[in-house]
Protein backbone atom coordinates (compact mmCIF):
# COMPACT_ATOMS: atom_id res chain seq x y z
CA UNK A 1 0.00 0.00 0.00
CA UNK A 2 3.05 2.38 0.93
CA UNK A 3 4.80 1.77 -2.45
CA UNK A 4 1.76 2.29 -4.45
CA UNK A 5 1.27 6.07 -3.02
CA UNK A 6 4.47 7.70 -4.36
CA UNK A 7 3.97 6.18 -7.86
CA UNK A 8 0.17 7.39 -7.83
CA UNK A 9 1.61 10.70 -6.92
CA UNK A 10 4.44 10.86 -9.58
CA UNK A 11 1.36 9.53 -12.31
CA UNK A 12 -1.02 12.11 -11.49
CA UNK A 13 2.05 15.01 -11.43
CA UNK A 14 3.18 13.98 -14.82
CA UNK A 15 -0.45 13.83 -15.62
CA UNK A 16 -0.82 17.53 -14.60
CA UNK A 17 2.41 18.83 -16.07
CA UNK A 18 1.15 16.86 -19.34
CA UNK A 19 -2.42 19.06 -19.60
CA UNK A 20 -0.34 22.05 -18.73
CA UNK A 21 2.42 21.96 -21.48
CA UNK A 22 -0.53 21.32 -23.74
CA UNK A 23 -2.35 24.21 -22.92
CA UNK A 24 1.13 26.54 -23.21
CA UNK A 25 1.85 25.02 -26.41
CA UNK A 26 -1.13 25.59 -27.71
CA UNK A 27 -1.50 28.96 -26.81
CA UNK A 28 1.98 29.88 -27.86
CA UNK A 29 0.83 28.21 -31.21
CA UNK A 30 -2.39 30.95 -31.42
CA UNK A 31 -0.08 33.90 -30.20
CA UNK A 32 3.19 32.61 -32.89
CA UNK A 33 0.00 31.95 -35.61
CA UNK A 34 -1.17 35.68 -34.94
CA UNK A 35 1.95 37.18 -35.06
CA UNK A 36 2.77 35.37 -38.57
CA UNK A 37 -0.54 36.71 -39.65
CA UNK A 38 0.36 40.31 -38.44
CA UNK A 39 3.56 40.46 -40.25
CA UNK A 40 2.24 39.21 -43.26
CA UNK A 41 -0.47 41.44 -43.77
CA UNK A 42 2.07 44.26 -42.90
CA UNK A 43 4.36 42.95 -45.76
CA UNK A 44 1.74 42.46 -48.57
CA UNK A 45 0.47 46.36 -48.05
CA UNK A 46 -2.60 46.08 -46.26
CA UNK A 47 -1.89 49.07 -43.78
CA UNK A 48 -2.24 51.12 -47.03
CA UNK A 49 -4.85 48.87 -48.98
CA UNK A 50 -8.26 50.25 -50.45
CA UNK A 51 -9.82 46.59 -49.96
CA UNK A 52 -12.29 46.77 -46.78
CA UNK A 53 -11.76 42.58 -46.52
CA UNK A 54 -7.98 43.24 -45.91
CA UNK A 55 -8.31 45.89 -43.64
CA UNK A 56 -10.82 44.04 -41.26
CA UNK A 57 -8.71 41.24 -41.77
CA UNK A 58 -5.51 43.19 -40.30
CA UNK A 59 -7.71 44.83 -37.95
CA UNK A 60 -9.43 41.70 -36.59
CA UNK A 61 -5.45 40.52 -36.26
CA UNK A 62 -4.79 43.61 -34.38
CA UNK A 63 -7.52 43.01 -31.52
CA UNK A 64 -6.78 40.02 -30.94
CA UNK A 65 -3.60 41.03 -30.28
CA UNK A 66 -5.61 44.11 -27.53
CA UNK A 67 -3.61 46.48 -30.24
CA UNK A 68 -6.75 48.40 -29.89
CA UNK A 69 -6.03 51.99 -31.06
CA UNK A 70 -4.34 50.84 -34.25
CA UNK A 71 -7.52 48.55 -34.87
CA UNK A 72 -10.06 51.46 -33.97
CA UNK A 73 -7.88 53.62 -36.89
CA UNK A 74 -7.69 49.97 -39.54
CA UNK A 75 -11.15 49.67 -39.04
CA UNK A 76 -12.16 53.53 -39.92
CA UNK A 77 -10.24 52.63 -43.19
CA UNK A 78 -12.51 49.91 -43.87
CA UNK A 79 -15.22 51.53 -43.56
CA UNK A 80 -14.22 54.47 -45.83
CA UNK A 81 -13.17 51.81 -48.09
CA UNK A 82 -16.52 49.75 -47.96
CA UNK A 83 -18.05 50.02 -51.24
CA UNK A 84 -19.81 47.33 -53.13
CA UNK A 85 -19.88 45.54 -50.45
CA UNK A 86 -23.21 43.58 -48.70
CA UNK A 87 -24.89 45.31 -45.76
CA UNK A 88 -23.41 41.93 -43.73
CA UNK A 89 -19.52 43.18 -44.66
CA UNK A 90 -20.79 46.87 -43.33
CA UNK A 91 -22.27 45.43 -40.05
CA UNK A 92 -19.59 43.61 -39.01
CA UNK A 93 -17.12 46.05 -39.70
CA UNK A 94 -18.94 48.45 -37.40
CA UNK A 95 -19.75 46.05 -34.72
CA UNK A 96 -15.40 45.67 -34.64
CA UNK A 97 -15.27 49.33 -34.40
CA UNK A 98 -17.67 49.48 -31.77
CA UNK A 99 -15.78 46.96 -28.98
CA UNK A 100 -12.32 48.41 -30.15
CA UNK A 101 -13.67 51.95 -29.03
CA UNK A 102 -15.42 50.00 -26.00
CA UNK A 103 -12.34 48.57 -24.88
CA UNK A 104 -10.91 51.29 -25.01
CA UNK A 105 -14.02 52.71 -22.54
CA UNK A 106 -15.42 55.11 -25.25
CA UNK A 107 -19.21 53.61 -25.00
CA UNK A 108 -20.83 56.86 -26.48
CA UNK A 109 -18.82 56.40 -29.37
CA UNK A 110 -19.01 52.42 -29.35
CA UNK A 111 -22.64 52.95 -28.79
CA UNK A 112 -23.14 54.85 -32.41
CA UNK A 113 -21.23 51.99 -34.29
CA UNK A 114 -23.05 49.03 -32.50
CA UNK A 115 -26.37 50.92 -33.87
CA UNK A 116 -25.05 51.51 -37.56
CA UNK A 117 -24.05 47.90 -36.98
CA UNK A 118 -27.74 47.02 -36.16
CA UNK A 119 -29.09 48.84 -38.67
CA UNK A 120 -27.14 47.37 -41.77
CA UNK A 121 -28.18 44.14 -40.09
CA UNK A 122 -31.15 44.04 -37.84
CA UNK A 123 -30.92 40.40 -36.52
CA UNK A 124 -27.30 40.87 -35.30
CA UNK A 125 -27.18 39.35 -31.98
CA UNK A 126 -23.57 39.59 -30.97
CA UNK A 127 -23.93 43.18 -32.01
CA UNK A 128 -26.63 44.14 -29.92
CA UNK A 129 -25.33 42.26 -26.91
CA UNK A 130 -22.24 44.40 -27.28
CA UNK A 131 -24.65 47.35 -27.57
CA UNK A 132 -26.35 46.12 -24.16
CA UNK A 133 -22.99 45.81 -22.52
CA UNK A 134 -22.10 49.35 -23.57
CA UNK A 135 -25.52 50.35 -22.46
CA UNK A 136 -25.37 49.03 -18.67
CA UNK A 137 -21.47 51.14 -18.59
CA UNK A 138 -23.24 53.86 -19.12
CA UNK A 139 -25.84 53.13 -16.42
CA UNK A 140 -28.66 52.26 -18.79
CA UNK A 141 -29.54 49.01 -17.22
CA UNK A 142 -33.42 49.25 -18.42
CA UNK A 143 -32.09 49.82 -21.83
CA UNK A 144 -29.76 47.06 -21.74
CA UNK A 145 -32.55 44.52 -20.46
CA UNK A 146 -34.58 45.21 -23.36
CA UNK A 147 -31.55 44.32 -25.48
CA UNK A 148 -30.53 41.34 -23.99
CA UNK A 149 -34.59 39.86 -24.19
CA UNK A 150 -34.10 40.88 -27.96
CA UNK A 151 -31.26 39.11 -28.47
CA UNK A 152 -32.66 36.08 -26.57
CA UNK A 153 -35.75 36.62 -29.24
CA UNK A 154 -33.10 35.76 -32.11
CA UNK A 155 -31.11 32.88 -29.89
CA UNK A 156 -32.98 31.77 -27.26
CA UNK A 157 -29.33 29.85 -26.75
CA UNK A 158 -27.26 32.77 -26.08
CA UNK A 159 -25.31 32.09 -23.50
CA UNK A 160 -23.84 35.62 -22.74
CA UNK A 161 -27.59 37.16 -22.85
CA UNK A 162 -28.88 34.49 -20.77
CA UNK A 163 -26.06 35.08 -18.30
CA UNK A 164 -25.81 39.34 -18.19
CA UNK A 165 -29.79 39.10 -18.25
CA UNK A 166 -30.34 36.72 -15.54
CA UNK A 167 -27.29 38.86 -13.57
CA UNK A 168 -28.90 42.38 -14.46
CA UNK A 169 -32.38 41.19 -12.93
CA UNK A 170 -30.54 39.74 -9.82
CA UNK A 171 -29.18 43.10 -9.45
CA UNK A 172 -32.51 44.47 -9.98
CA UNK A 173 -34.03 42.61 -7.43
CA UNK A 174 -31.76 43.28 -4.65
CA UNK A 175 -31.99 47.07 -5.44
CA UNK A 176 -35.19 47.39 -4.99
CA UNK A 177 -36.63 47.46 -1.40
CA UNK A 178 -38.17 44.62 0.44
CA UNK A 179 -36.19 42.71 -2.44
CA UNK A 180 -39.62 43.07 -4.41
CA UNK A 181 -39.87 42.98 -8.43
CA UNK A 182 -41.42 45.81 -9.60
CA UNK A 183 -41.42 44.61 -13.05
CA UNK A 184 -43.09 41.13 -12.52
CA UNK A 185 -40.51 39.16 -13.51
Amino acid sequence: MNILLPQTYLIGLIGLLSIVALLVGRQLFKVRQDEMKLIKLEKTGATTSKEAAELYELASVQLRKRLYPQATSTLKKALKNIENEPDEARAVIENALGFALAAQDDFEASISHYRTAIKAKSNYPVAINNLAFAQEKMNNPDEALGLYKEVLKLDPQNKTANKQLKRLLAKETKDLPNGSNSRGF
